[in-house]
């Protein structure tokens, strides 16, 4: 039986999270154990980009890690694990978020004439 997210644009990953995650047992511990995961990409990839930008020049160690590029790739694979793990509809909650964005720019738009 085929899964329903295997005709959304994100099915070939969630397909290979699949193989990577076979063992894993689901539980609550284990979304959060993926949002403490997600939290600490966001932590690396600010980490990477301010020492790269100038802000924390000093810190050698941040500068010898992962770009900031990588990191945001660590941090759309933890979104994805964890929508995958949660059964959310990412295509639906990323149209949900654009269209609030893009009311929003209507709205000031409109505040500012």
């Amino acid at each position: 039986m085929a899964k329903k997210y295997e005709k959304t644009p994100f099915g070939k990953y969630f397909r290979y999270l699949d193989k990577i995650d076979k063992d894993a047992k689901y539980s609550k511990e284990f979304g959060s154990i993926l949002i403490l995961g997600l939290v600490e990409e966001i932590g690396e990839m600010a980490r990477a980009y301010l020492a790269e930008h100038g802000r924390k020049r000093s810190n050698i160690r941040a500068q010898a890690d992962e770009t900031y590029e990588q990191e945001l790739g660590d941090i759309l694979v933890s979104i994805l694990r964890f929508a995958r793990v949660k059964n959310i509809n990412l295509e639906k909650r990323i149209m949900y978020s654009l269209k609030k964005i893009e009311k929003r720019r209507k709205d000031l738009k409109m505040d500012l004439k």
